[in-house]
């Protein structure tokens, strides 16, 4: 993978694929690079983790392997399997030689990111996996090689950078976190999520930037079951301006909450919180 000469280059290519980061973030990518670490980043739904990874490969220039964790996943749906419908074809159809060759290999996103393109490896939402996963995770991660049986000892020549996210619905294991360099990445403020807005949607206008951006600020401060994200903010922000507003009001606003939150309840309780009033101020509120 392309290297990054300083944490300003890193910053500027990040920038370049419309991915803002803060210099603390900027700095431990570029340690993590680097050093040739893993970095885990953890923070709440919608705050970047999985863009992070996305944008830094299209930055480099190198592929990008996504692993997207869940319960149950196993060797076989992350590292390897065997395509066993295409070897009975080959019986079959009369074929001999060995079944279990490279030809009938299923590359799963482990093995495929030991390639030696030297990408970007993304284990995606961690914390949803079981902890014989991620012992078997932290075994991968500390030589990049697996053992195939029936082929042998596959390993990377170059190691992909990898990017480890968690939302934190379960506390990861500390020999895991020991390997890996840790950020926390936090909703961001108001000036940074303006920011955001304007390099991924430049089209739409600075009125309309502004009252999402001050509009969403206000809903982080309540008590919400699910505080929206970065990407509830643009989905919002394009849902106003796909009915061709300019502003906020209290109307689109209403009718447009199933693209900022994603709970009746808290849909219910802004209703009844007074969302004219909240519209208002926000509109009012000096640019």
């Amino acid at each position: 993978m392309r290297g990054f000469e300083s944490i300003e280059a890193l910053e500027d290519a990040l920038r370049a694929q419309h991915y803002l980061v803060d210099e603390g973030l900027a700095t431990v990518l570029f340690l993590a690079l680097r050093l040739g670490k893993p970095l885990l980043v953890e923070g709440e739904p919608g705050v970047g983790k999985t863009e992070l990874a996305k944008a830094l490969a299209a930055a480099a220039g190198a592929p990008l392997h996504r692993l997207q964790c869940y319960e149950g996943i196993d060797v076989h749906h992350a590292l390897y399997d065997w395509d066993y419908p295409r070897q009975l074809l080959h019986l079959r159809a009369g074929g001999s030689g060995q079944l279990y060759a490279e030809e009938f290999l299923l590359r799963r996103p482990l093995l495929e990111a030991l390639d030696g393109s030297g990408g970007v490896l993304l284990i995606d939402e961690l914390d949803r996996a079981d902890d014989e996963f991620e012992a078997f995770l932290l075994e991968f991660l500390s030589d990049f090689q697996v053992t195939i049986p029936e082929i042998g000892v596959v390993s990377a020549e170059r190691p992909p950078a990898v990017i480890i996210t968690s939302n934190r619905t379960r506390d990861l294991h500390e020999a895991l976190k020991r390997r890996c360099l840790y950020h926390w990445i936090d909703h961001p403020d108001l000036e940074r999520e303006t920011q955001i807005l304007r390099v991924r949607l430049p089209e739409l206008p600075e009125s309309l930037v502004r009252q999402v951006c001050g509009f969403v600020h206000e809903l982080r401060w309540l008590d919400l079951y699910r505080l929206p994200g970065v990407g509830e903010t643009l989905d919002w922000a394009q849902s106003l301006a796909a009915l061709g507003r300019e502003e906020i009001d209290t109307v689109a606003t209403d009718r447009t909450l199933g693209a900022l939150l994603k709970s009746r309840d808290d849909i219910e309780r802004l209703r009844a919180d007074g969302l004219e009033e909240r519209v208002a101020r926000v509109r009012d509120a000096p640019g």
